[in-house]
């Protein structure tokens, strides 16, 4: 009935906005939120107005890239200003960041011998390491060289994880800001804040419960995406869900839930989470809802 965290191919998803819209009429999913990297593209007039036409509670949503010390942490914002001057300037210089960096990270892949399309690559607005990971294996010139390394054709996780994060050969120093400094931007922009997908770091990155409390400390959110379901780079499926909800609870954090969808591939959670374990009762909802919708004080 409600996914607050969906990607549309503004920036590393596949859909067009309107297709997202269309595929929560067809599976029943009232409410979402289109939340896509450093931009709000996805976010037209028109959008709105067909939204409003497949009675879908469309909530406008944005997901910014940040660096704290030296992990990558997500910050999702809800119902903020679109207009925010100071905003969408610091969307756009997040974004310019992410060419700067394709143009680095490319160097880095060419001299560990993958072929990839920069000048094309180049062309996408928010474009991102999902974008880059993709080119370089869906390019056939790299097949012989993929198997070579990981022994099979990886996905864009294993690949992204093994070659291109931190510690790794193409690993590359992406300009950024801090958890803090976004969290700063969506309350000035009169949104809400949600720590993203806090399961993430603790098998990508190996923080601890210690860890995220301290980032929830410096950062303040409003809430946390405790409701979903981590798919690590062996595609093993992993719900945490009743811990984080218990660490939300600990910490005063709205939970939300998000599916993280980018493209149906049979692995990763679809869109609306359908299928998955997860049990929210029309209150839980009701109650995200009014949160995401309420005022920022």
């Amino acid at each position: 009935m409600i996914d607050l965290h969906i990607h549309t191919n503004c920036s590393d998803g596949v859909l067009t906005p309107k297709e997202i819209i269309d595929e929560a009429y067809k599976n029943g999913i009232n409410t979402i939120a289109i939340c896509d990297h450093d931009t709000t593209e996805a976010y037209q007039e028109e959008i709105f107005n067909y939204a409003k036409e497949k009675n879908i509670n469309l909530i406008v949503g944005v997901e910014i890239s940040t660096k704290a010390k030296k992990y990558g942490v997500h910050v999702l914002g809800y119902n903020f200003d679109l207009n925010n001057k100071e905003f969408q300037e610091k969307l756009y210089t997040i974004r310019n960041a992410r060419h700067i960096y394709l143009r680095k990270v490319a160097t880095k892949l060419e001299e560990a011998g993958y072929k990839i399309d920069v000048e094309r690559l180049d062309k996408i607005d928010a474009v991102s390491k999902a974008h880059i990971a993709y080119d370089v294996i869906e390019n056939k010139e790299n097949e012989s060289k993929l198997k070579e390394v990981f022994g099979h054709i990886p996905d864009m996780g294993e690949f992204i994880e093994t070659i291109m994060n931190e510690d790794c050969p193409c690993y590359v120093r992406k300009e950024t800001i801090s958890p803090k400094e976004a969290s700063e931007l969506i309350h000035h922009a009169g949104g809400k804040v949600v720590l993203a997908h806090p399961v993430a770091y603790t098998y990508e990155d190996n923080l601890t419960e210690k860890d995220i409390d301290d980032l929830v400390i410096d950062m303040k959110p409003d809430g946390i995406e405790t409701n979903y379901i981590y798919i690590d780079k062996n595609n093993i499926e992993h719900n945490d869900i009743a811990l984080w909800n218990n660490f939300a609870k600990k910490h005063n954090l709205q939970t939300t839930v998000g599916s993280d969808f980018h493209r149906k591939d049979n692995i990763h959670p679809y869109l609306g989470l359908i299928g998955e374990d997860i049990n929210l009762t029309s209150e839980e909802i009701k109650q995200m809802i009014n949160f995401l919708l309420e005022d920022y004080n």
